[in-house]
């Protein structure tokens, strides 16, 4: 296949992009939706990983989709090629639901993809709709953002008006996020005022739940976070990752290999144990109550909020309210901005929230539309991120 005229150039940066799926069914549907949507170009597209990998080299996309199971070279033998011939590419799997499916994408995660979209079986592509906004919206979260000209100064007029904050979008990188070397802090730490925009008392001591929420790039930064965690925490860890139904159970599995404590997906009523890591299960929102006995999980199929479920909004607000502020909440990379309204809350209850900065995010949404709505009580880079949090968790500010 030749490469591909790109389109005619609008006012805004298109995204070129390369598709790597062995079938001819699933790469005809994922280059028909790439060549129609007027965000993106499809530059080319490949039959297996050796030949993604020769394509990739010549044509240098911004974004690839590549396949898990291929002939000659499957999605994870090209992946770490792929990111090294094209440094700054961005590689979303596409994968099925299935427990390979899932296993091997949870790896690529690890690996330095990006991000993953889930595909039917085959024989159920032709009605994927689902699959199509998917793949669509996680590409153009991730493309390159043109970097603006630097005003000279006849174009700088004086104004006492601050400045708008621009919207959260993904990052520009000249390295995927796992090659990256570790980013220092983008901003200083925000001043511990001694009460909240409410007028109620910040919790000083030890959180009694930390709560996290997480999408795009989610995993590779949880790996690194819960790493970085002593055995000895004494709070219980609840995290909503933007997942389906069977990659969180795998991917609990990989994050109690990565570090010191236990992950698992959270079971319907089940009681929370200092120490102990419960994940959202997919397709279920998780949110938190408490009785005599201590804090449980409860865990619902009401529908999607902020397009997620399980959605990070109702698992802080419900944090917030059975602690009373007793919290702390991490806002980790991924789009959109879902976690704002929940972090809202548990600050306003005397809660503290940590945001990862951009520099260190696939995408900079939801912990950038915390950032940009005051909410953040420190923005740290994922190097930071896991000490900041272990200490907080300590009592220590």
């Amino acid at each position: 296949m030749t490469e591909l005229a790109p389109k005619a150039s609008p006012a805004h940066s298109i995204a070129r992009v390369l598709v790597v799926d062995d079938s001819a069914v699933a790469r005809g549907l994922m280059t028909r939706w790439v060549e129609e949507d007027p965000d993106l170009t499809l530059v080319g597209s490949a039959v297996d990983g050796e030949q993604g990998l020769r394509k990739a080299t010549e044509l240098k996309p911004d974004l690839i989709v590549l396949d898990v199971e291929m002939p000659k070279m499957d999605g994870l033998a090209a992946l770490p090629l792929l990111l090294k011939a094209v440094p700054g590419c961005r590689v979303v799997m596409a994968s099925t639901l299935t427990r390979r499916g899932g296993e091997v994408t949870i790896r690529a995660l690890s690996m330095g993809a990006a991000d993953y979209a889930s595909k039917p079986q085959a024989g159920r592509l032709a009605g994927a709709e689902e699959f199509r906004r998917d793949l669509l919206s996680k590409l153009k979260a991730l493309a390159p953002r043109p970097i603006p000209p630097v005003p000279t100064q006849r174009d700088v007029l004086p104004s006492t008006t601050p400045p708008t904050p621009a919207t959260p979008t993904a990052r520009t990188t000249t390295a995927p996020p796992s090659a990256a070397a570790p980013a220092k802090k983008m901003h200083a730490p925000v001043a511990q005022p001694p009460m909240n925009r409410g007028g109620t008392p910040r919790h000083t001591g030890r959180p009694e739940i930390i709560a996290i929420g997480s999408s795009t790039g989610g995993p590779q930064a949880l790996r690194d976070v819960i790493g970085a965690f002593p055995a000895d925490v004494r709070s219980p860890i609840v995290i909503a990752q933007h997942m389906p139904a069977l990659f969180t159970k795998i991917l609990a599995e990989h994050l109690t290999k990565a570090g010191k404590l236990v992950c698992k997906e959270a079971e319907d009523n089940e009681r929370l144990k200092p120490g102990c890591v419960y994940i959202a299960p997919g397709d279920f929102h998780m949110t938190i109550r408490k009785d005599a006995a201590g804090y449980y999980a409860v865990l619902d199929q009401t529908p999607p909020i902020n397009f997620c479920r399980p959605a990070v909004d109702p698992l802080f607000q419900s944090v917030a309210e059975v602690t009373r502020g007793a919290a702390l909440g991490i806002v980790l990379t991924g789009m959109g901005h879902d976690g704002r309204e929940g972090a809202r809350m548990l600050r306003n209850a005397g809660g503290t929230i940590l945001a990862q900065d951009e520099a260190t995010s696939v995408v900079w949404g939801m912990p950038g539309a915390v950032a940009e709505a005051g909410l953040a009580d420190e923005i740290l880079s994922l190097a930071d991120m896991g000490p900041g949090i272990v200490r907080r968790a300590k009592g220590g500010l």
